[in-house]
């Protein structure tokens, strides 16, 4: 059993450490996708994640995925089409763009977490400040790569990435680390394409020690 999150009331999440380990980290339910709950979440290391037809479900997952960027990989081949400058990278320019492009349909995959409730919360997010992305463009100013984050302090917690080029997101969150912005990305889960780009593994409790010290 989960708590359930009451909207009406002021935005408040039970203690981290109660979150269930299967499914692992599934913390709470309910409450609501405004700017002021997602804020309280994301300090807390808390994001939702949940399906169409499904309740808001917020989640805390141990252990934790993260890049910290000094450790970030380059492949030799990133590296190359980095110098080349074939790609032009810009912030903040079609976050709408972006966040919808990472919400479409993909290959084998029937659906979608990106709801169109999480875009317009998102979305607002952008508009008070909090959230950021990062783009990709190609010779003739069509958006072949994306990813979007929200944005608080010396921590960038990742969402979700698109490429309709080769490498192309890769580029963006080169771009992201490379702009020393940041001591901490956030991955959420680990994936073998995370390892490859440096992403580790970290406990609960050194995560939020780390959030504390730089949000």
């Amino acid at each position: 059993m989960i708590p359930w999150l009451d909207p009406f009331s002021p935005p408040y999440f039970p203690d981290t450490a109660t979150a269930l380990q299967e499914p692992s980290g599934l913390l709470a339910a309910g409450g609501k996708l405004s700017v002021d709950w997602l804020l309280v979440a994301y300090r807390q290391g808390i994001f939702p994640w949940f399906s169409h037809q499904e309740p808001i479900l917020w989640w805390t997952p141990a252990p934790r995925a993260v890049i910290f960027p000094g450790n970030f990989h380059t492949s030799k081949s990133l590296k190359k089409l980095w110098r080349q400058n074939r790609y032009r990278i810009t912030q903040n320019k079609a976050f709408p763009t972006v966040i919808r492009e990472c919400a479409a349909p993909r290959d084998n995959q029937p659906g979608t977490w990106i709801v169109e409730g999480m875009v317009n919360a998102y979305i607002a997010m952008h508009e008070a400040g909090f959230a950021r992305s990062i783009e990709c463009w190609d010779e003739g100013d069509r958006l072949v790569g994306g990813l979007y984050g929200i944005s608080l302090g010396k921590v960038f917690f990742g969402e979700s990435m698109f490429s309709l080029a080769a490498n192309a997101s890769k580029l963006c969150l080169k771009y992201l680390v490379e702009s020393g912005d940041y001591d901490l990305i956030d991955c959420q889960l680990a994936t073998d394409h995370l390892t490859l780009l440096g992403a580790v593994q970290i406990e609960r409790g050194e995560f939020e020690q780390l959030l504390n010290r730089l949000v």
